[in-house]
């Protein structure tokens, strides 16, 4: 559509266009994008309402740049023209020869530079100048001469009869959430979600609504905005204006029954046929506002001709017509809209206004909706009469902004509850703590946070409070940079472990491990229980804690499979300000099992939505987590770009794991490069460094031992090769103890390495991480090219070269290859699967296996967040990549189900 118009305007082709369509639907946005990529000279008039019966206004203000030419007309066209603008003449009434002399000075104005009229309003275009330019528009023909109208949809004043049109439609959802991003960035992303609605794909209505909401409506504390009855300041735009002297123009019975529909958010008939009735008002009503083009009444409701018309007609109407709309609409809606609407009448402390909305929010909790949880329990914060009621519900209105990722929203409700001054119960304060907590981590002081923790827990006896507290306690003692008071705090928080079986002493040993992690314990996995079959039974905090402890134990599988649960539990329960986090533990589980396609993709979607949701928290996390797998593939660029601000973040908030992660990240590029000395220098700083309690560390261990191994110094590798095989013992997992096959095969005998390589392997077959399994067989194909036994070799290096193209690790793809070819193979170009796929995004490349795995556009959609629409884009584009042109097409990808996609 764009690129259409700006061919035929900037090129100066003739050529007339009607531009139709509702108001704010962006048919300025055209004119004015239209007159900047120009290289015509340009004439432009606006049409205004007011001057709509003053003759030949609009044609005056289009030619007055150009009335210097007038006289290179003929001089009765001249005449004409002059007299009909008041300049000069005699004629002052034919409206053939104005329309002739406007068409000649056009052409006269295009002999030397092409030239663009652009004509908007045009359907408040008095009746003279519209009939003047329509005559010109129609018949240009070879003039370098473009004319283009802008006018509204349902207006019959500018009929542009037999010029071509162009209709323009609203805004898909993605688009629409884009222009509220850059209008209105910093709003979060459940207010962002809601006004998209309330818009409905209108350009204007997405750029003004923002400007109505009040500063509480901006961090997130709104009921929906048909509940609304703040002191927004209406849009103050000529649109606007309109649609409010329309309504007030109509009959009091019509505004009646505007009001109503308008405050009721789904304005179905009989709902509003019952509220009319005790109004005195009927749906007849209607047909005034109908015959005004405002609304549509259809067979079961009523729809606003465009969404600024609600809006105006919402303000338009005083208080008391708002109040009786309200009551009438409570006594015919279900419960939940009838707290809403009793609400919104209830001006001081109500207890049974505020119970209703309490039991709404329950219910939207169940539901899913944690935006629409916290405005419920906000709103019954406001109406209760007790003190105590009122801090117990702005509590739950935090906790629930927290979930939904009103980060800012939940401290403005923290502060509110701890200015009521009352007692609470322990199971109140203790979730008061987690809140604050969750907002000092989120601030970078993740032991203030601890503390906090730290005094419910020693008070409260309700045991899924106990442990829900003391596992974030936990977790956060650890994953703090190092500071004198953590290892104290570590150990606090193991002693106030409560005693018992089950999800109890699952703590107790989690946080018995931290402690000892952070005393130096290479081991830490002695009594560490495996993941039960079932831990939905958990509390949600501690289950967390438990699935990212599984790298202990690194339960990879069992995590991976956990992780992706708890993902699908936050979509399906709204709870946005969770799901960063889970989606962080599922991308860990994928790039500690070797899935690096799968890992990059996830990641990729944690990352957008944590700074979606605003939690740079997990934003700096996820950096980390990628420049390992940037490292992996050899992307040096990208791995030290990511892990720069993986670092950055780490030391501003306090926060160890992203740091940790780039770090490690700077061990695996230097290994896959070669730097061997790099690698054991690196390992040797961060013993020592602010990250050296990281667990992950262990899984670093055996690149110490290869560094070592390669730069000639194997004893060097002998204490931490030590320390690997306690740990990789202990826990009895295969993955580990391959690796450890495989290390100790780096510095053994070449009469025991053969063996040992082959138990590695024996292992790997079993544990599923291909990326670990290809390194050991380009290590073990490597010794064989050593041994001169080129037939062996040419079998390991050719898997592990298969296998690093499929994870795209280019770099250590590229070593298997130079291997293989000192075997004497040649390698060409492939072109196979793999090549293909590492074509895709890591967006494509998440629809593709979704769309492969038979899940439709919808679906997809749900999982990725994203509308059918644009899935539908995504594999559009990816279709050519990959050589198919059906969904169908898309199984024979073998690749798509292996670990490595």
């Amino acid at each position: 559509m764009l690129a259409g118009l700006r061919r035929d305007v900037a090129g100066g082709r003739s050529r007339a266009l009607v531009i139709r369509g509702e108001a704010g639907i962006g048919k300025s946005a055209l004119l004015e994008h239209a007159a900047a990529n120009t290289q015509a000279r340009v004439l432009r008039v606006a049409g205004v309402q007011s001057e709509a019966d003053l003759p030949f206004a609009a044609l005056h203000v289009l030619l007055r740049p150009a009335l210097d030419r007038v006289a290179a007309l003929p001089p009765q066209q001249s005449d004409a023209l002059l007299g009909a603008l008041g300049v000069d003449g005699t004629n002052r009434g034919d409206r053939f020869l104005v329309g002739l002399a406007t068409l000649s000075l056009l052409v006269e104005l295009s002999a030397t530079t092409p030239l663009v009229c652009l004509i908007d309003d045009a359907h408040w275009l008095d009746g003279e100048s519209a009939d003047a330019l329509l005559f010109a528009a129609r018949r240009l023909d070879a003039e370098r001469v473009a004319m283009v109208f802008a006018t509204r949809e349902s207006e019959a004043d500018f009929s542009g009869r037999g010029l071509p049109e162009l209709r323009l439609g609203r805004l898909e959802p993605d688009a629409a959430g884009r222009v509220v991003a850059d209008h209105a960035g910093d709003l979060p992303p459940a207010v962002r979600d809601q006004l998209v609605a309330e818009a409905q794909g209108n350009p204007l209505a997405l750029v003004e609504l923002p400007s109505m909401l009040t500063a509480e409506q901006r961090l997130g504390g709104h009921a929906p905005l048909a509940f609304s009855i703040g002191t927004a300041t209406p849009v103050l735009d000529r649109v606007f204006t309109g649609f409010r002297d329309r309504v007030e123009a109509l009959p009091d019975a019509t505004r009646v029954c505007l009001l109503v529909a308008a405050l009721d958010d789904r304005s179905e008939l009989g709902v509003l046929s019952t509220a009319l009735e005790q109004l005195g008002a009927c749906l007849d009503d209607f047909a005034a506002a109908e015959r005004a083009g405002l609304v549509r009444v259809g067979v079961s409701s009523v729809a606003f001709r465009h969404p600024l018309v609600r809006t105006a007609v919402v303000l338009a109407a005083d208080v008391a017509a708002r109040m009786a709309a309200h009551r009438a609409l409570a006594a015919a809606v279900d419960d939940d809209r009838r707290a809403w609407h009793l609400a919104a009448v209830t001006p001081c402390p109500d207890d049974a206004v505020a119970g209703r909305l309490e039991n709404l929010a329950l219910r939207a909790q169940r539901r899913g909706g944690q935006a629409a949880v916290s405005a419920a329990y906000a709103r019954a914060a406001e109406l209760s009469a007790d003190p105590a009621e009122a801090a117990r519900r702005w509590i739950a209105a935090a906790s629930a902004a927290v979930e939904a990722g009103l980060w800012r929203r939940a401290g403005q409700l923290v502060g509110e509850a701890r200015r009521r001054s009352v007692p609470l119960a322990p199971a109140v304060l203790a979730e008061l703590a987690m809140v604050r907590a969750k907002l000092e981590a989120e601030a970078g002081r993740p032991l203030a946070a601890v503390r906090l923790l730290h005094e419910p827990a020693a008070k409260v006896t309700d045991l899924p409070i106990v442990l829900s507290l003391l596992s974030v306690a936990g977790y956060l003692a650890w994953s703090s940079a190092r500071h004198p008071d953590q290892l104290a705090l570590a150990r606090r928080t193991e002693e106030l472990s409560p005693p018992g079986d089950g999800h109890a002493a699952a703590l107790r040993t989690v946080n018995s491990a931290f402690r000892r992690i952070l005393e130096g314990d290479a081991v830490t996995a002695h009594g560490l229980p495996e993941l039960p079959d079932d831990i939905t039974s958990m509390p949600a905090e501690q289950r967390m804690i438990a699935v990212q402890h599984a790298i202990v134990r690194a339960d990879f599988h069992r995590m991976s499979a956990y992780a992706e649960a708890m993902v699908e539990e936050c979509r399906t329960e709204g709870r946005l300000g969770r799901l960063p986090q889970t989606l962080t533990v599922r991308a860990i589980a994928e790039l500690l099992g070797g899935r690096h396609r799968s890992a990059r993709a996830t990641a990729a979607q944690a990352a957008a939505l944590a700074a979606d949701v605003g939690q740079p928290m997990w934003s700096g996390y996820l950096a980390g987590v990628q420049a390992w797998l940037a490292a992996a593939a050899g992307a040096e660029a990208e791995c030290l770009a990511s892990g720069a601000d993986a670092l950055r973040d780490a030391e501003r908030r306090a926060w160890m794991p992203g740091g940790c992660w780039a770090e490690y990240a700077r061990v695996l590029l230097d290994l896959g490069a070669g730097r061997y000395e790099a690698v054991l220098e690196r390992l040797d700083h961060a013993a020592a460094g602010p990250s050296r309690h990281a667990f992950v560390w262990r899984y670093a261990w055996p690149d110490y031992v290869e560094a070592a191994v390669r730069a000639g110094e194997p004893d060097r590798a002998m204490p931490l090769l030590s320390r690997y095989a306690q740990w990789a013992n202990a826990i009895g997992q295969d993955g580990p103890g391959a690796v450890l096959h495989r290390a100790r095969a780096l510095l053994a005998a070449d009469d025991e390495a053969d063996a040992l390589y082959r138990q590695a392997l024996d292992l790997h077959s079993r544990a599923g991480q291909p990326f670990d399994e290809a390194r050991t067989r380009l290590l073990y194909g490597e010794w064989l090219r050593r041994q001169h036994r080129r037939t062996a070799a040419r079998a390991q290096l050719e898997a592990a070269h298969e296998a690093f193209d499929a994870l795209d690790a280019a770099v250590w793809s590229a070593r298997a290859a130079a291997e293989l070819r000192a075997t004497g193979v040649s390698l060409p170009d492939r072109g196979g699967a793999d090549d293909l796929l590492a074509e895709l995004t890591p967006q494509e490349l998440q629809v593709v296996r979704l769309a492969a795995a038979g899940a439709s556009n919808r679906e997809i959609g749900g999982q990725l967040f994203l509308s059918p629409r644009t899935v539908a884009s995504h594999l559009y584009k990816a279709f050519p990549k990959l050589g198919v042109t059906s969904r169908a097409e898309l199984s024979r990808l073998v690749p798509l189900s292996r670990p490595g996609a």
